[in-house]
């Protein structure tokens, strides 16, 4: 696009006085950033680098992920299948400093390699992201394709462009070079916020941005949290940022974190149970995952109780009502020897038939069902299956055990259910007398 602003403008220019990227830079580039790579191809290892071919010692190695070129001496990444013609793609950057700005140079390098051939090189700047000492950042780079399948397929033919102030929010923005070049030069500033010279898996731009503008990154470097700055800058800032007083307490302490994601849930669950978040002895456990799991287990209890209140009143409420429509039906019991068929004659009967037998008769409230009877099939008082039989058709619809499944006695327990279910209509029939 065309640069429309004074900032944009003032940008442009500054770019078109950047000095070409050295050809030293390129020769780093080619020794530095790129694996050297062997191919097995007619029983023979190709090295991809000083093209020596050599027959395996023995059958086995031929399956290693790594060999040691016998001439080069260069240790080697094998491709498991025989291709001899591919190419390797990388990122490097140099750092530099222009009219007041950081720059950001990203170079794309492309790694050529064919058995028997030496390796060629292609490399192409194709961005440069420029940051002002407020922490502002805007980005020059080439145009991508955009009916490739991917967001960097660069066209190299294409000048450097002004982007649009959302680049940040494009993946490309976010290119993490694999290396940076040895000799940088940064802004004053970014020295006196704790920049020295490591890069911690964060990309160079995403860094310096943040380190300019924002006082936790700063904090986070000048004390050494090197790894949860990392994971702070790494798409989890809201997280750090929620977290914040807690974070504090592990700096003053000096506490290592183990483990970002568990601790964060850690810090969720001391939130939940109210804990002084200043206090080292809380927040910086010794067995982090110890005192994490033994506040799951308490908070899970915790709620258990407060659900099962809950339930009790809904159960109270509830069995006013079924007793209200069922009440004909209680004392019904069948027996034959040890088995006994009889009807669940309180709310919390379900409660607890569902969870000895693992279905869903108190879930979906079978007790709130005016055309339903509910019995339990036991040995000796012990819950093996529950019956539902249907009031209007006098049948027995639903007979099920554990998981809904039909238990050993499955054919007893209807065969007996059948012979009785006379005395329920009979119920039924002395209900309508007496309502007359």
């Amino acid at each position: 696009m065309k640069p429309k602003t004074i900032i944009e403008k003032e940008i442009v220019d500054l770019s078109a006085t950047l000095k070409p990227i050295k050809t030293q830079v390129y020769t780093w580039a080619e020794k530095n950033i790129f694996l050297k790579w062997g191919v097995l191809s007619r029983g023979k290892f190709n090295c991809l680098e000083c093209t020596h071919s050599w027959k395996p010692q023995s059958q086995s190695k031929s399956c290693d992920k790594y060999i040691k070129c016998t001439v080069c001496e260069g240790r080697l990444k094998m491709k498991q299948y025989n291709q001899v013609h591919f190419k390797e793609i990388e990122y490097s950057a140099v750092l530099d400093v222009c009219g007041g700005f950081q720059v950001v140079r990203i170079i794309c390098s492309h790694k050529h390699m064919k058995k028997n051939t030496s390796p060629t090189y292609f490399h192409k700047e194709v961005m440069q992201h420029w940051i002002n000492f407020k922490g502002e950042v805007r980005t020059m780079s080439l145009t991508t394709n955009v009916f490739s399948n991917v967001y960097d397929a660069w066209q190299y033919y294409s000048p450097l462009e002004i982007r649009p102030r959302d680049f940040q929010d494009s993946p490309k923005f976010r290119i993490n070079p694999y290396k940076i070049y040895p000799n940088i030069k940064v802004l004053p500033v970014l020295k006196r916020n704790g920049f020295k010279s490591g890069f911690y898996n964060i990309a160079p731009q995403i860094l310096f941005t943040s380190l300019l503008k924002d006082t936790i990154t700063e904090t986070l470097l000048k004390s050494s949290q090197t790894s949860l700055l990392s994971y702070y800058l790494n798409v989890h800032y809201q997280n750090i940022k929620q977290n914040w007083q807690a974070v504090k307490t592990c700096l003053k302490s000096k506490y290592q974190i183990e483990d970002f994601k568990i601790w964060e849930d850690y810090i969720a669950l001391l939130n939940w149970f109210k804990k002084d978040l200043s206090s080292p002895a809380y927040v910086c456990p010794i067995d982090l995952h110890d005192a994490h799991d033994r506040l799951v287990v308490k908070k899970r209890e915790l709620q258990r109780k407060k659900y099962l209140l809950k339930m009790r009143s809904e159960i109270e409420q509830a069995q006013v009502k079924y007793m209200k429509e069922k009440k004909q039906f209680f004392g019904l019991i069948f027996k034959d020897e040890n088995l006994t068929i009889r009807v669940l004659e309180n709310v919390q009967d379900f409660l607890d038939e569902g969870d000895i037998l693992h279905h869903c008769i108190f879930t979906n409230e079978y007790f709130k069902k005016k055309d339903s009877l509910i019995l339990s099939a036991r040995i000796d008082n012990k819950p093996i299956e529950t019956l539902e039989v249907s009031l209007s058709k006098m049948e027995i619809t639903q007979c099920h055990g554990n998981k809904n499944s039909y238990s050993q006695h499955h054919k007893v327990i209807m065969e007996l259910m059948c012979k009785n279910l006379y005395q329920i209509r009979s119920r039924m029939k002395k209900k309508k007398v007496e309502n007359c």
